[in-house]
């Protein structure tokens, strides 16, 4: 498999250059996730990092490559609005999805 240099920014991994395995399209993945073992024995802590353009050139715009961004947040803040997969059949979320207005 093919790898590519990815630089990270912020967190604990800032100003690092890691290789990271390109999927079938050529692209690493949207999440990067880096477990940390714990001194105490306990469980790992997950670092994890989001892909992000890496800049474009100038004339045309064109995409130059990937960098991945810490998320402070973890694991939290996943699912379809971070880029999940959007079926044109599926419903939309609503808050009001459980109540009926023509109870009665």
């Amino acid at each position: 498999m093919k790898s590519e240099d990815t630089p990270f920014e912020g967190g604990p991994m800032d100003g690092r250059v890691l290789p990271v395995l390109l999927g079938p399209t050529g692209q690493p993945p949207k999440t990067y996730r880096i477990p940390v073992p714990d001194a105490a024995g306990g469980p790992p802590t997950v670092l994890v990092y989001k892909r992000a353009p890496r800049g474009h050139t100038r004339r045309l715009g064109i995409q130059t490559g990937w960098k991945y961004e810490y998320s402070a947040g973890g694991e939290a803040g996943e699912g379809k609005a971070d880029g999940g997969l959007k079926w044109p059949w599926s419903k939309p979320d609503r808050p009001d999805a459980g109540q009926n207005s023509t109870d009665g």
